[in-house]
Order: structure tokens, then sequence, then C-alpha cells
């Protein structure tokens, strides 16, 4: 029984390490001006994107179309008198 619990803890571990090694990889494959074009440049690249909330946002992907700028969330607070 014993056994059994450290394989399934063995085989957890390395999933969980072969995860993180490819979203080293991805996120070493990406550009280094601080720029992300709307396409990931690999498959690993993109799922560095998914799991660290890199999404891309922009006008590439507005098809033409205007968007207008969203409200800012933030409500200012107004002085006491």
């Amino acid at each position: 029984m014993s056994a059994l619990l450290l394989i399934i803890g063995l085989v957890l571990s390395a999933a969980v390490f072969v995860g993180y090694v490819l979203v080293m990889v991805g996120m070493r494959q990406e550009d280094r001006r601080r720029h992300l074009s709307a396409t990931a440049p690999s498959r690993t690249a993109g799922l560095a994107r998914r799991v660290t909330g890199c999404h891309v946002r922009g006008e590439s992907l507005t098809y033409g179309r205007t968007v207008a700028p969203r409200p800012s969330p933030v409500v200012p607070i107004g002085r006491a008198a």
C-alpha cells in the first residue's frame, strides 16, 4: 500500500516538474523587448502566456473595428468638507 502511494506521489511530482519546465521554456521563447505579438511564437510560449495570465488584447484582435476605451473602474473619493 505504501509503495502505491509512493508511485502516485512520484508520478504527480514528475507531472508538475514537466509542466514547470514547459512554462519556463515558453517564457524564454518570448520577445525580450516587453512586446507581445497577437500570436505566441510556439505552443510552449502560448502555454506560458495562458498559465501566467499574459494575454494580448489590442487592435489586432478587434478585426478592424474601433473599440471605445473602457471607463476606469476606480471611483474617485470626494474630499470631506
